[in-house]
């Protein structure tokens, strides 16, 4: 039995520590912050990241706090009218072996919380991890305080600012140039709750869902600097203008993320979700892609040799989040263009085969080996769902 540390108690440490813990390791979690918590509102789990909840046991609670919503739809912010959407219903769910689900992000974190309670798993509060040192074949976390704890590898799953990155690979943050507002409301009564609705404005989104069972409407703006919110949706269509007084004006959040790294390990240090692979948001990946790393590295230590766990994690791993990485910005660029551009997308987008699959296989299909046990256990649960 290995003695696993995962530094950092957001939704990819839980998940990391939960999943370490499920296979038979010791599991110390080390939480900076004094109580365990997450900042910030909606999230989309695609049916990459549900199969691995429904492989976990997980899956039926985060439904029950969620929404399980119909479809995908890409609207114009200026004109309103839609552009194409992503049916997310029976053919959907068999094609990718579960459902796409939407829940609020403190749901997710409190339900693996409670996992992470349940699976033994040494939960630590107020104990920053500042650095690791890695001697042969056991590794040695100092913390703010001075707490030192030892284990047979450290799992840094400290966020886009992660401090143990630094150990690796030297570089910062990339601020894209955009600011996010978001909001929760109650649910209008007009809010059709079987859509996630993302309208394309130039140099501007505008996203809504709804979540906790259809309690919640669920809002997020995204716009270049330089403006404040209502400027920013200046001759946006009557939907979007209705949504912007329940968005928060007091908090905002800058849209970072860095390039892609090739060395997540160093000894038996490695790196796992936002502190591996940060991401923009426009493909919804950035908590799935730490289910992900959570669930192979996992699936690779399970033999218990560590030195070669880490090097298939990051051989496996790597390239797939940097594709996630470098789509999401081209993603971005799509949809904020203007002009003639915005005319070209929004053709692209009207004739677009619907019933094509070809934009989400790569994305949210069977990606290795290992994580294809995942979808086998989830089809009942996909099927359940369906009834």
């Amino acid at each position: 039995m290995s003695e696993v540390l995962v530094a950092g108690g957001g939704i990819g440490g839980l998940a990391a520590a939960f999943t370490q813990a499920r296979a038979g390791h010791r599991v110390r979690l080390l939480e900076r912050a004094q109580e365990f918590g997450e900042v910030g509102a909606g999230l989309q789990l695609g049916p990459n990241a549900t199969r691995l909840l429904a492989g976990w046991g997980l899956l039926d609670r985060v439904i029950a706090a969620g929404v399980l919503p119909e479809r995908l739809v890409f609207r114009d912010a200026l004109t309103g009218e839609e552009l194409t959407d992503l049916p997310l219903g029976e053919d959907f769910q068999d094609r990718y072996g579960a459902p796409y689900v939407v829940v609020h992000r403190s749901d997710l974190h409190g339900i693996l919380l409670e996992a992470c309670r349940a699976a033994g798993v040494d939960l630590v509060r107020g104990t920053g991890v500042e650095r690791v040192e890695t001697r042969g074949e056991r590794a040695t976390a100092y913390c703010a305080g001075g707490a030192v704890h030892d284990g047979d590898v450290v799992i840094a799953a400290d966020g886009l600012q992660s401090g143990l990155r630094g150990q690796l690979v030297a570089d910062e943050p990339l601020d894209s140039g955009f600011i996010a507002h978001r909001g929760t409301c109650p649910l209008p009564d007009d809010f059709d709750t079987t859509e996630v609705v993302a309208w394309f404005g130039p140099d501007c989104h505008f996203v809504q869902y709804a979540l906790r069972g259809g309690k919640l409407l669920n809002q997020v703006a995204v716009f270049r600097r330089g403006r404040d919110l209502d400027s920013a949706y200046e001759g946006c269509c009557e939907q979007v203008q209705k949504g912007l007084p329940y968005l928060w004006r007091d908090r905002n959040w800058p849209m970072l993320d860095r390039e892609p790294a090739r060395t997540w390990v160093r000894g038996r240090l490695a790196l796992l979700g936002d502190a591996a692979h940060p991401m923009l948001q426009y493909l919804a990946q950035g908590a799935c892609q730490a289910l992900e790393d959570a669930h192979e590295l996992a699936a690779q230590a399970a033999g218990g040799d560590w030195d070669r766990a880490l090097a298939a994690y990051q051989e496996i791993r790597a390239p797939r989040t940097a594709r996630v990485q470098a789509t999401a910005r081209l993603w971005g660029d799509i949809w904020h263009v203007d002009g003639v551009g915005r005319i070209l997308r929004n053709e692209l987008f009207q004739t677009r085969d619907r019933s094509s699959y070809v934009y989400t296989d790569w994305l949210y299909g069977e990606t290795t080996v290992t994580t294809r046990s995942a979808a086998a256990d989830s089809t009942a649960t996909a099927s359940a769902v369906r009834r």
